[in-house]
């Protein structure tokens, strides 16, 4: 990945995938709500924002084909980025110095730290998982293919993985937050060499070699 005329930028993220993450976002977005819609009656009024409870049926699982389909394309792009490797596994046990914010102390990063490819495992898990079993439980398309038992452990793991899923992203949003600059990488596509420093040192020599695409 080449770096950014402006010496002091460097391009983490190219617009298309940009454009996927923020089409997987939206989605996931959707899904939430409208799957909590469904899931109790306590949050039924989030029908609403769908048009009611018939379109919320009707839309929440052609939703979540979209979101499969352009998560699955990040998933392309980043497997390789997100595979665990030694250092991930002493940053884990460091947690304590990542939470009090003592990077000094952490292994050195690449393109993600270990918990950002937690999560990414956890969705490539989790999303494939949704897809199967509401494709079991989509009525009226597919559920009368299917055995009641098989229905209700589909129903059950659906919503086990959604619990997963929504936990998760909710981390994942806090963390990009919580790290300043993480956002604007996704909005802008770049970030400050000092901010590359400082939270992916591993990653910026790469750049810096020439070696962060394969």
């Amino acid at each position: 990945m080449k770096t950014e005329t402006h010496s002091r930028l460097i391009r983490r993220y190219t617009p298309a995938e940009r454009a996927n993450h923020w089409l997987t976002a939206i989605t996931f977005i959707l899904l939430a709500f409208s799957g909590l819609a469904l899931f109790h009656p306590s949050m039924f009024w989030f029908t609403q924002l769908f048009g009611g409870p018939v379109w919320t049926r009707i839309l929440h699982p052609y939703i979540g084909v979209v979101m499969f389909l352009s998560f699955a394309g990040l998933a392309l792009k980043f497997w390789h980025h997100n595979l665990i490797s030694r250092n991930d596994v002493e940053w884990l046990k460091r947690i304590g110095d990542v939470i009090r914010n003592r990077e000094d102390r952490l292994p050195e990063v690449d393109r993600y730290n270990a918990g950002q490819k937690l999560l990414f495992w956890t969705l490539i898990a989790t999303i494939p998982t949704l897809l199967i079993t509401g494709i079991i439980i989509w009525r009226p398309w597919f559920a009368g293919y299917f055995p009641i038992d098989l229905i209700r452990i589909a129903v059950l793991l659906h919503a086990v993985c959604a619990f997963v899923m929504i936990s998760g992203i909710i981390v994942h949003i806090y963390a990009a937050i919580w790290i300043r600059g993480t956002v604007g990488a996704m909005v802008r596509g770049t970030v400050s060499r000092a901010w590359a420093r400082k939270h992916h040192p591993g990653w910026l020599r790469q750049v810096e070699q020439g070696g962060d695409e394969p």
